[in-house]
């Protein structure tokens, strides 16, 4: 059977996932969803969460494109390319119905039940982490943070922040609080003053 089937199961995955999430997504609705024989499925996928877990792989990859084009983005300073995926990610929510992030939507559903998602979402999460981390030590090398600044603190900072917004504006099918926690972040966190030097320490 060809990939392409695959793919087009694992595209429907991606909306069911994220309308229905884990425990709601049966195997029968996405071979109706996709036309498929249930055949098919198990040529490519050894179960259900197998299938989940290549879902959660498709989404990744389509977040590191996301990321290729914001903070690979020379034109830009390191900063800016930061605050651009979170705006185009916002705006990709907006445009899949105030879903949210798939990867906090499974967190909350399975973290505490499944280790294996555990890991695999604290992998992604991290991944994400890292790549933002790397662009913000650009940022502190340019000038543009202080040099007292922990880039990888501020990247798993800044996640923190957004999985917390992207949930409150599922909640209310409103982009607002992404907005706000961008605005707060840039504003209050990357522009914090440098600590004061504590004397006693000499």
């Amino acid at each position: 059977m060809s990939d392409s089937t695959r793919e087009r199961m694992l595209d429907a995955g991606l909306s069911m996932l994220l309308r229905h999430g884990y425990n709601d997504l049966g195997i029968q609705a996405v071979l109706k969803e996709t036309g498929m024989p249930k055949g098919s499925f198990y040529h490519h996928f050894a179960s259900k969460e197998d299938f989940a877990l290549q879902v959660i792989d498709r989404y990744m990859d389509e977040v590191h494109n996301g990321l290729d084009g914001t903070l690979g983005d020379p034109s830009l300073p390191p900063l800016d390319r930061v605050r651009k995926f979170f705006e185009a990610t916002r705006d990709k929510y907006r445009d899949d119905g105030y879903l949210g992030c798939m990867l906090g939507g499974l967190g909350q559903e399975l973290s505490g039940v499944s280790p294996v998602f555990q890991e695999k979402i604290e992998a992604c999460l991290s991944a994400i982490g890292t790549r933002i981390a790397a662009c913000m030590e650009e940022a502190k090398a340019a000038g543009d943070l202080p040099p007292h600044a922990d880039p990888v603190h501020m990247a798993n900072l800044m996640l923190n922040c957004w999985e917390g917004a992207a949930l409150r504006s599922r909640l209310w099918r409103d982009p607002a609080p992404l907005d706000s926690m961008l605005d707060f972040y840039f504003s209050a966190v990357v522009a914090a003053p440098k600590p004061p030097i504590d004397a006693s320490a000499n």
